[in-house]
This record gives C-alpha cells, sequence and structure tokens, in this order.
C-alpha cells in the first residue's frame, strides 16, 4: 500500500491526482511542514530528508522528490499506461521530460516566483524564458506532452503551470493544455480529498 505524505494544497496534491489516475491503492498521511515565513516544523514522521512534500513510503520504500515519484508509480502501476516501460519508445522521451521538470522547469518557475535572476553560465537551468518555448514546442503537437497519450508528465507540468498561472505569460496552447490536464476526472477527486 502506498502512504503519500501530504500537506494541503501543495505539490503533494497532484499525486492524489496521478494515485487517482494509476487506480493504485493508497492512503494520505497529512504532515506538517515548515511555512515559507519560518514557521511551523517538520513532522518527525515525514521520510523526506528535508520534511517537504511530497514523499511517499511503499511498505517501507521511501521515494520522494516529485519526478523520482512519478516515475516509481506509473514503473509500479503499468496498468493504465501512464509512463512508458522500457523497450516502449516513449519511455526516452518520458524520462527526458521527467528530469527536465525536476531540474529546469521547477527551478525557473521558483526563480521567477522569488524574482532571482538565474546565474546563465553557471545554473544547471535556464530562465522561464528559454523554458517556456521548449515546453510549447513539445505541447505543440498536442494534445500532451507525450503525443496523444496522456501521462504522469502532464500530471507534473500541468498542474505546475496551473498553480503558477499568473507567473506565465498568456499563451492559448499552454491555457487549453492546462484546462485537458485538471478538468480530468481524477483531478477533481484529488481536490476533493486534499483536505484544504
Amino acid at each position: 500500500m502506498i502512504t503519500l505524505f501530504h500537506r494541503p494544497k501543495t505539490r503533494a496534491t497532484r499525486f492524489i491526482f496521478l494515485l487517482e489516475e494509476l487506480e493504485a491503492p493508497y492512503t494520505v498521511r497529512t504532515v506538517t511542514t515548515r511555512n515559507r515565513d519560518g514557521s511551523g516544523a517538520a513532522d518527525p514522521a515525514n521520510p523526506h530528508p528535508h520534511g517537504k512534500v511530497p514523499a511517499i513510503s511503499d511498505d517501507g520504500v521511501v521515494v520522494f522528490e516529485s519526478p523520482a515519484i512519478a516515475l516509481y508509480l506509473t514503473d509500479k502501476f503499468p496498468a493504465n499506461r501512464l509512463g512508458p516501460l522500457n523497450g516502449d519508445a516513449q519511455r526516452g522521451p518520458y524520462l527526458s521530460w521527467l528530469a527536465y521538470y525536476g531540474s529546469v522547469l521547477e527551478p525557473a518557475l521558483v526563480s521567477k516566483f522569488m524574482k532571482v535572476e538565474v546565474p546563465r553560465a553557471t545554473a544547471g537551468w535556464v530562465g522561464l524564458e528559454e523554458v517556456l518555448p521548449a515546453v510549447m514546442q513539445r505541447l505543440s503537437p498536442g494534445p500532451f506532452l507525450l503525443g496523444e497519450r496522456f501521462s504522469a508528465l502532464d500530471v507534473l507540468y500541468g498542474t505546475a503551470f496551473a498553480q503558477l498561472a499568473p507567473l506565465v505569460p498568456k499563451s492559448p496552447l499552454l491555457e487549453e493544455y492546462v484546462q485537458r490536464v485538471v478538468t480530468r476526472p481524477a483531478n477533481t477527486r484529488a481536490l476533493a480529498k486534499d483536505g484544504g
């Protein structure tokens, strides 16, 4: 059984969405985390090394960080084909865009949110103004990041763009994509179970 360590209205909610899409057995364990203003405290029951969310435990096997959790869950629960398996031609793009999410998109979004200039020559990521054209190019054949196939990538990217919409320049392509993702029944169920 998967236990999702969760705090309402955080990145962890997208994993209720993914677990619902996978039709996987899971429980949600709400934990406390430190707040942006420094208040609050990490919950000692949370296995994430920095007391953040999301993290999961699969009968004692702990996985943390969004791309790793998405990969773990889609490999463990392949029936609904939300993550291409080894041997599938889409596996390479899937892995690349999972890594891009955590290594490039998230830092670009956080840098924009925090109003921090990206140290272009030394950073392992680029600014949002360079990230968006790459994502748009990938999305332009549509309707999802893997073409016709909805995947865990769309759970990560679609919810990130929905959550941080004010930071992202208006684009019909991106807005339509986000709507295709966030209006899925599994996301509706996830939001109802979020607890926030």
